[in-house]
């Protein structure tokens, strides 16, 4: 595999995270639980689409084969997508909503803050502009864990759920193949396994401060990053590039 190869198919793999997420968060556009809280997701709907935008526009730069952002972002098959799992489970509830992102948050912290000291110039750059917009939402997350699981009895339970649900798509975040071997070799990333201790246990800290029981996984359910997807891939990509697949070659 040549480092050109290595470099978009990790660009795509980062980019599909944060867009696909995006597009999770703005459904919750105009149903926010308090209106705070409506706008705050959908700023940080915002920030993760412009995160997915810049990549995008590298990666298109380094396959240089006429395909631009959009066309990567919009006009691709479920399959050739590498998001991970966890970013297109379902909203939920507000409770779901946070303890998706947060454990999002928590990994995005760290894989940025190590993409800082990359040997490319854009990725460093990329991540560095990142990791502001990250930080913020990882506090964001973190409060409303910590407040919903120490609140009532119902809130409670219901973060509970959603952290018994969605911990065991966690470990898919650390997924590793030729590309990371490829990329590591040339200085463009670091190993994601240097850092993947630290991210349970910042996870689990919060968790126990919320009062939220660390579940014991017996399985991880892992596939996006290989174009094995849920369920609801399919459904979140049929509203997701209806636009530019009714229209061809569209423009704002």
């Amino acid at each position: 595999m040549t480092k050109q190869t290595a470099l978009f198919d990790y660009l795509l793999r980062q980019a599909d995270d944060t867009l696909i997420l995006g597009q999770r968060l703005s459904e919750w556009c105009g149903h926010g639980p308090v209106l705070e809280e409506d706008i705050a997701l959908t700023n940080i709907a915002l920030d993760v689409i412009g995160q997915a935008t810049e990549l995008y526009e590298y990666a298109a730069q380094v396959e240089n084969n006429g395909r631009s952002a959009d066309d990567l972002a919009f006009l691709r098959l479920e399959r050739e997508y590498k998001n991970v799992l966890l970013v297109e489970q379902t909203n939920g509830d507000f409770g779901k909503t946070m303890v998706r992102q947060f454990l999002f948050d928590n990994f995005q912290l760290l894989h940025y803050t190590q993409l800082l000291n990359s040997a490319d110039a854009q990725v460093a750059a990329i991540a560095e502009k990142s990791l502001k917009e990250v930080k913020y939402h990882l506090k964001h997350s973190a409060e409303w864990i910590i407040r919903l699981g120490d609140g009532t009895e119902e809130s409670h339970n219901r973060v509970q759920e959603s952290v018994n649900e969605l911990m065991r798509f966690a470990d898919e975040l650390f997924f590793k193949n030729e590309v990371n071997e490829v990329l590591l070799s040339e200085g463009v990333i670091g190993n994601i396994e240097d850092f993947k201790q630290q991210y349970y246990q910042n996870v689990n800290k919060i968790l126990l401060e919320a009062t939220l029981t660390i579940p014991e996984l017996k399985y991880h359910q892992k596939g996006g990053r290989i174009g094995n997807h849920s369920e609801q891939m399919g459904f979140l990509l049929a509203e997701m590039q209806y636009m530019q697949r009714t229209y061809p070659g569209m423009e704002w």
